[in-house]
């Protein structure tokens, strides 16, 4: 009940706060202190270090974060995952006050929560709720586990155990490592510590090196998920071992000192709020002690993983195609996930946007040298349509809210709009190459009249996919004036080639040609004002 009310909690709070955390990422450059913040707000949310860093080693595949970023958000990881230790807590805290009692309030937020669930029609208030069962889960599970170890707590085993761990600080963070590595969540092995540690069977040094072994086991999660990553997602996950590591070392060797010198404390029985305590400032000394040292880790990984020869040529070929690398690590945070993909439907639009400029370039120029690039290009968005559809179909499936939903379907949309306007760019791009191999050309007034449509069009597109990446209703609103005007300009300039046509001053060859790349800038104008409109639906 303790892991499943963890798990709920998260859920739930992933699901309330999804729209700061999308805002935060955004905000996260090269700034190391806003790395930190995220990372501890992530993990506060997701009430695990491991998970947070999972998704790191996720970010840093898909090319969102570098590795100095990455290396902030780690640190503030760490920070993040003591909130759970405080919480358990809150039982030691109640000694003085019946009502902060796990035992008192725990039944009362699952009363709530499945108040909140069963009669709410607000979908906000329902997810209040799923977060008020949770917690109230974690306490009664929190409840159970020390009711079940209390008629144990006098057995010598428990004593001899703990001297044990407590003299032998190898054995000690050994054990920490493996109990963390089998349940993938320091959080949940801190509070099973605490749990025993609130019998009074715990002894300073043995909880200290226990927690310094359960910060290193929680990096197993990440390791393992990096294997089959790029070489800068496995650097990541040495990252955050060589973190965790380092500051057990430095630890470890001060608690031996304190064992020799002072034995007392170091044998004395230690509670549920110490080890949160120690937790904290551990978590809090080892990230300031280390942050001056970002380039340095960075670095370190460098020489633990090194590239081959053929993971350089791979990632150079990916560079050149521009192809996406989204990973589903980033799927434990489905509020993240969907940021996300809004990302790459705006990388994508913008790759869409330098082809249709090339086109229009090309028609202009009439220099046909560079429609291998377009082509070239075009088979790449392709690619990406193919896998953006994909992610975006596992996004939503995760557990979104009602206006996420919306979203996900909006850019489903937005994409298929982004990949006709590519195609509308090959279709400038065949007409181009047919005018070349035919050795025909274009009148001056058709021409102009061709590149001034395809301007008004190109700008139409532009405001529409910043439209997506700002949301902001100025370019949604210059959008529709631009689209009206190109609607305008079409009408009039098919009437006015018509005329040409009927006069003889255009061959009836050359004139098909314009009137086809005419209605495909005209249906360029109509994908931008598509996707400027669900822009504004979510508004």
């Amino acid at each position: 009940m303790f892991l499943y009310g963890m798990n709920i909690m998260g859920d739930g709070m992933q699901k309330s706060a999804g729209n700061s955390m999308n805002r935060f990422l955004q905000l996260v450059t090269n700034n190391r202190l806003l790395a930190i913040a995220l990372g501890a707000l992530i993990t506060a949310i997701l009430h695990s270090s491991g998970a947070t860093t999972v998704m790191v080693v996720g970010f840093v595949n898909a090319g969102i974060l570098n590795l100095t970023q990455a290396v902030g958000v780690i640190m503030g990881a760490n920070i993040g995952t003591t909130i759970t230790a405080w919480m358990v807590s809150l039982n030691q805290l109640g000694d003085a006050m019946k009502v902060l009692q796990p035992s008192f309030f725990a039944p009362l937020f699952v009363a709530v929560g499945a108040f909140g669930l069963l009669f709410s029609k607000k979908k906000r208030d329902s997810v209040v709720g799923e977060v008020c069962i949770g917690v109230g889960f974690l306490f009664v599970g929190l409840t159970f586990m020390s009711g079940s170890v209390e008629p144990y707590t006098d057995l010598p085993i428990f004593a001899k155990a703990f001297a044990i761990l407590g003299s032998n600080p190898i054995l000690g963070i050994l054990v920490g490592a493996l109990v963390t590595a089998l349940i993938q969540s320091s959080t949940a092995s801190v509070g099973i510590l605490q749990t025993l540690a609130m019998s009074g069977i715990v002894s300073t040094s043995a909880a200290v090196y226990i927690t310094l072994g359960q910060n290193i086991g929680s990096c197993l999660t990440a390791l393992l998920s990096s294997a089959g990553a790029s070489r800068n997602a496995k650097r990541a996950s040495v990252i955050h071992l060589t973190f965790n590591a380092a500051g057990a070392a430095v630890f470890g060797v001060g608690m031996y000192l304190i064992s020799l010198f002072a034995p007392e404390i170091a044998l004395g029985h230690i509670d549920s709020l110490g080890i949160s305590m120690f937790h904290t400032f551990f978590n809090l000394t080892n990230t300031v002690l280390l942050f001056p040292f970002a380039k340095q880790l960075v670095a370190f990984s460098g020489l633990i993983v090194k590239e081959t020869k053929e993971e350089a040529e791979e990632a150079a070929l990916k560079a050149d195609a521009a192809l996406l690398q989204l990973d589903e690590r980033i799927f434990q945070s489905p509020p993240l996930a969907l940021e996300i993909g809004v990302m790459e439907v705006v990388h994508m639009g913008k790759k869409v946007e330098k082809n249709l400029k090339r086109a229009l370039s090309v028609l202009s120029s009439g220099d046909a040298e560079y429609l291998d690039v377009i082509y070239e290009q075009e088979k790449a968005i392709n690619a990406m349509n193919k896998k953006l559809t994909e992610y975006l179909i596992k996004v939503n499936n995760l557990s979104l809210n009602e206006k996420q939903k919306r979203l996900v379907s909006n850019l489903f949309y937005s994409i298929s709009d982004i990949e006709r306007v590519g195609d509308h760019a090959e279709n400038i791009a065949d007409s181009v190459r047919f005018i070349a191999e035919h050795d025909m050309q274009f009148s001056e007034t058709g021409l102009s009249d061709l590149q001034e449509i395809g301007s008004v069009a190109a700008e139409a597109f532009s405001h529409a996919i910043a439209a997506r990446h700002e949301k902001n209703f100025e370019d949604i609103r210059k959008v529709s004036k631009l689209e009206d005007e190109v609607d305008t300009l079409e009408e009039e300039l098919r009437d006015k080639h018509i005329e040409r046509l009927s006069k003889g001053e255009c061959s009836p060859s050359v004139g098909a040609v314009f009137l086809d790349i005419l209605s495909n800038l005209e249906r360029v104008s109509d994908h931008a004002y598509n996707v400027a409109g669900y822009v504004k639906d979510e508004m």
